[in-house]
Order: C-alpha cells, then structure tokens, then sequence
C-alpha cells in the first residue's frame, strides 16, 4: 500500500489525477486541485484495479492521443468518444488476438481504460490510457482457459495498427455526420457550435491559447 500511495501522489502531480474537490486558501475558499484528495482516490483505484479487476497477468500500457480537432469534438460531444472507445478497443483486441494465432471465436482479450483530459500544462487534452493484457485467454484442448502471452509490437505493427485506427475512427465519424472529407482535406462539420462561449473556450484550451482578456488568442507555448 505504501507503494501505491507513493505512486498516487506522483501521479497527481503529474497530472493524472481528475477530481476536483473544494480547498480552503489563504484569502477564502476557492476550488481547485486537492492533491490530499487525488491521491488517496489514486490510491484506493489502483488497490480495486489491482486486487478485484485485473489478473495476475503481464500488462502493457496503450497511450492513444488525438488530433486538436478530435480532441474539441469529444470535449464537446462525449458519447461519440464513448463509441470510439470501442473502435479504439476492438481494433487493439483484434491485433493481440490474431498475433497470438487466434481468432475472436476462441480468444479473449481485456482492458482497463483511463480516458485523461488534460494535458501537462493543464489544457484539454483528451486521451486514453489503455491497460491492456499482454496476452489472451483461450481453451486449449482439454477445454481449460488459459493465458497466452504475445510479444511486444514492432514498428510496423504499430503503424499498421494506427493506420487502422485512424481509418475506423474516420469511417464512424462520417457516418455520424460529423466529418466531411474530400480529396485533400478532412474537416469537422460542428453547427451551432460557433455561437456558444463554452465551445470558444475549449477551443483555446484544446490549442494552447489564452481565451480571454488582452492577450486574447495569444499562443501559451511556441
């Protein structure tokens, strides 16, 4: 536990951790981050994941970040980036299981998923810490499951599998009527959105840039 608890503390400082919670300062009350707080939620998260959830079974982390236009369309439309979860999801389960020499009829894979906001510099970042197996569960031949590990992906599989991805992601959002391409470009096709401060403000977050007051439209970091 101390080792968790030690961990939860850096990874608040680090960013990781979401909650926001009232703090007291010197000139009144104000909200913020509490790291007290973060931490010891990090703590209790990581003690459930580690003792209820996930196997004793090797574990690889998948950290899939997006585009700025992306990251704006699933700050301001989260149930689209709920069903790209779970393209994102079916595309890396399908890979682990076909390198294992499987398929999904006979194979199973899992993963536990921490959808991050914000970036190091406290802007909207949105993307996906995925703990993924190392591995799928399958029968063997006396019918019992057990636990076959795969090797590490090489380059080209990543680029293949974020090819994928990118592809499935695309198609989905074009269903949606979201996204238009042609042959050149793709862009977003959010109406109604102009008009509403909140979307302005995520916009600047999303971009690094300073939303209001003097310096307005001004870039934080080159």
């Amino acid at each position: 536990m101390d080792f968790l608890e030690c961990n939860a503390a850096l990874a608040t400082r680090k960013g990781w951790s979401r909650s926001a919670v009232p703090t007291v300062g010197a000139l009144g009350e104000r909200r913020g981050f509490c790291p007290s707080y973060g931490a010891r939620r990090m703590a209790e998260s990581a003690a459930l994941l580690v003792d209820e959830v996930l196997p004793h079974q090797p574990m690889r982390q998948w950290v899939l970040s997006f585009p700025y236009q992306l990251r704006f369309l699933f700050a301001s439309r989260p149930e689209l980036m709920g069903k790209v979860l779970g393209i994102v999801y079916r595309a890396i389960a399908s890979y682990l299981i076909r390198k294992a020499g499987l398929t999904r009829k006979s194979a199973q894979c899992g993963a536990v998923t921490l959808i991050q906001r914000f970036g190091s510099a406290l802007n909207l970042n949105v993307h996906f810490h995925m703990l993924f197996l190392d591995g799928v569960y399958a029968k063997n031949k006396q019918g019992k499951t057990t636990f076959q590990r795969t090797n590490a992906p090489d380059q080209q599989e990543l680029a293949i599998l974020v090819h994928t991805i990118s592809h499935r992601v695309a198609r989905f959002l074009e269903r949606q009527g979201v996204l238009e391409r042609d042959e050149e470009n793709s862009y977003l096709q959010l109406e109604g959105m102009d008009e509403d401060p909140m979307q302005q403000l995520i916009g600047c977050s999303v971009s690094y840039r300073i939303a209001v007051g003097p310096q307005q439209g001004r870039k934080v970091f080159a």
